[in-house]
């Protein structure tokens, strides 16, 4: 069976997938699951007039479970990202991306960033493989822009 037989699933999925993204609008909200532990990043900081800031300098909130499903998503890619062409790859990517952010609610489109942020405090040596494989200088330069 050729390689790009078996791959047309991938692709596939990694076209809705960043289509899905894209539906879902540039809110720049997460949800953050009810018991989970510490975040990775602060919530806005308030305002002088006691709002909470939007500016772009504000991270998303990424709690450690979360962080964890990314890392647990990306872990099992390795193999074939070493293998793959790097076109592949970071097609790959943005799907195991896209179905992080689906399934935690992280808006990855808002903050692309946060993927770095996330995998170099929950999984550094994962992140350094992807980066090697992928043969980006980082996640988010990976992910296509919403």
């Amino acid at each position: 069976m050729s390689r790009w037989i078996r791959r047309a699933p991938l692709l596939i999925a990694a076209v809705a997938a960043v289509a899905l993204t894209a539906a879902c609008g540039s809110s720049s909200t997460s949800t953050q699951p009810q018991g989970s532990s510490s975040p990775l990043s602060s919530t806005p900081k308030p305002t002088a007039s006691g709002a909470p800031s939007t500016s772009a300098n504000a991270q998303l909130t990424v709690t450690d479970d979360q962080a964890k499903q990314l890392c647990d998503l990306i872990r099992p890619q390795l193999s074939d990202w070493r293998v793959q062409t790097p076109t592949l790859d970071k097609i790959s990517l943005n799907t195991t991306v896209a179905q992080w952010a689906l399934q935690t609610g992280v808006n990855v489109l808002s903050e692309r960033g946060v993927v770095d942020r996330v995998t170099i405090k929950s999984c550094p040596d994962v992140r350094d493989e992807a980066l090697k494989a992928i043969e980006i200088p980082d996640l988010a330069s990976g992910l296509v822009a919403g």
